[in-house]
């Protein structure tokens, strides 16, 4: 079954919603996107430093077909059955990034 992982770079819409923010993607769209087909793990994190995006969250996909899988969240977010909150912040826009695994090790 294929692999990959999706990357997202957020912010909040401002310090003063930072709060807000962290509530709504650890208690509403981590478990939205977790909810469709595919998605099979999620995980966030917050910047070490200074940079354009305070926050990723990576998730990992394990579908037969990754494309049907990001199509899928394309149409959740479409219809709203991903809800976006206004504490997420749209200026730099996030960004989403996905990856196919080439490659699997452990040590």
């Amino acid at each position: 079954m294929p692999k990959g992982i999706m990357i997202v770079e957020s912010a909040p819409a401002s310090s003063d919603r930072e709060d807000d923010f962290n509530k709504w993607y650890d208690e509403t769209h981590l478990p939205q996107i977790l909810a469709i087909s595919g998605a099979s793990v999620g995980r966030r994190f917050r910047r070490i430093g200074e940079g354009r995006y305070p926050y990723i969250a990576i998730f990992e996909i394990e579908a037969d077909d990754l494309e049907m899988t990001l199509s899928a969240l394309g149409r959740a977010l479409q219809s709203g059955e991903l809800e976006i909150s206004p504490a997420l912040g749209l200026d730099p826009a996030p960004t989403v990034t996905v990856y196919e695994l080439l490659n699997e090790r452990s040590a």
